[in-house]
């Protein structure tokens, strides 16, 4: 009985596919490219397309065997500083990411409130550090303004071009450390676990793609200074992005569809050069993003701000729309209420 409830499961897969199967792209050369491309169709043809991207993404990006075994892999946190600052306290930590690797984190927690709290998996871009969007200014230091705000937020690196274990891929890598971010977000009892978010700016934004759409319990991202199309980046721009049988697969419209119906948010400065992430691209990807949006009758969960700046986030923008979306509740913070923020995470 097993191995009919498989075979109709793949007959029934199948069939709810058909949508995409003659929905590729040919270049130039006669390749062909992104032949997963999003088509639209019913809720359910669009669900079994996500399933079925997921898994051949998890492939390519060589995370099979982490994906089917992250509950296993044990945090062994350590505290390595907490700083009390004037509305949480600002933990720098080490976990494990994979059973052979630790990696870095800060990890910030609300005081003088009661949990759980919404959180935030803050990105970096491009030489970046897991401090980078507490302090730097064209990132408006979000992740700062997030902490005081409420939210605990927790961030790693992943702006390194080096592939750490044998048999990985550099985006696999990437992607892995903020999901295992994410993983640690819901072992904390401060943490509110329906209620989790991931932002960043530039290879930041792009980061933020990947982890709204490969990890479900990602419920609103916001992707800043990213949203463009595969073409545009094979030519000035770093390179870090491609790997094998991407391209043949799908195009970031198709990846950024992965996230519906939960909340996604873009921004593009329309100050930026035409060579790199101009408005009139993303406007082109958006439309595309909004087919499975309108497929699962939630198209007012996708939101696109074209802000009067260039290659930087609009804080405005992103605090109301993470507010909207993981519910912030105004006057949390009640003083004498302790989240024990400071204490240290072993």
């Amino acid at each position: 009985m097993l191995f009919v409830r498989k075979a109709v499961g793949i007959v029934l897969a199948h069939a709810a596919c058909t949508c995409w199967l003659f929905a590729g792209e040919v270049n130039a050369g006669g390749k062909k490219l992104r032949s997963m491309r999003y088509t639209s169709g019913t809720q359910r043809q669009a669900i079994a397309w996500q399933k079925e991207l997921r898994s051949k993404l998890t492939g390519l990006l060589k995370m099979d065997d982490l994906v089917s075994s992250k509950t296993r892999i044990p945090f062994r946190p350590k505290t390595l500083a907490a700083e009390k600052r004037e509305k949480y306290v600002f933990h720098e930590m080490e976990i494990n990411s994979t059973r052979a690797r630790r990696i870095k984190i800060v990890l910030t927690l609300p005081t003088n409130a009661h949990g759980p709290f919404p959180a935030v998996v803050a990105v970096a871009g491009h030489g970046g550090t897991r401090h980078t969007c507490y302090v730097k200014a064209s990132y408006r230091r979000f992740a700062h303004v997030l902490a005081e705000r409420g939210y605990v937020t927790i961030s790693t690196r992943v702006s390194q071009h080096k592939v750490h274990e044998k048999g990985r891929t550099l985006m696999g890598e990437r992607l892995w450390d903020l999901m295992r971010c994410a993983d640690f977000l819901t072992s904390l009892k401060e943490v509110d676990p329906q209620r989790i978010g991931c932002l960043g700016n530039s290879l930041g934004g792009e980061m933020a793609m990947w982890l709204g759409a490969m990890d479900q319990r990602v419920q609103a991202t916001v992707s800043s200074g990213f949203l463009t199309r595969m073409d545009q980046m094979e030519k000035n721009h770093c390179m870090c992005w491609k790997f094998s049988g991407l391209r043949q697969l799908v195009d970031f419209a198709d990846i950024y569809s992965l996230i519906a119906p939960r909340a996604l948010l873009c921004q593009n400065g329309l100050k930026e050069p035409r060579s790199q992430f101009p408005v009139s691209l993303a406007r082109e990807a958006l439309k595309e993003i909004e087919l499975i949006y309108q497929d699962f009758k939630q198209p007012g969960n996708l939101a696109f701000v074209a802000h009067k700046g260039g290659h930087v986030i609009d804080l405005p923008s992103l605090l109301t729309f993470l507010d909207k979306h993981l519910g912030r509740r105004a006057g949390a913070a009640r003083p004498g209420a302790s989240a024990d923020a400071d204490k240290p995470r072993r």
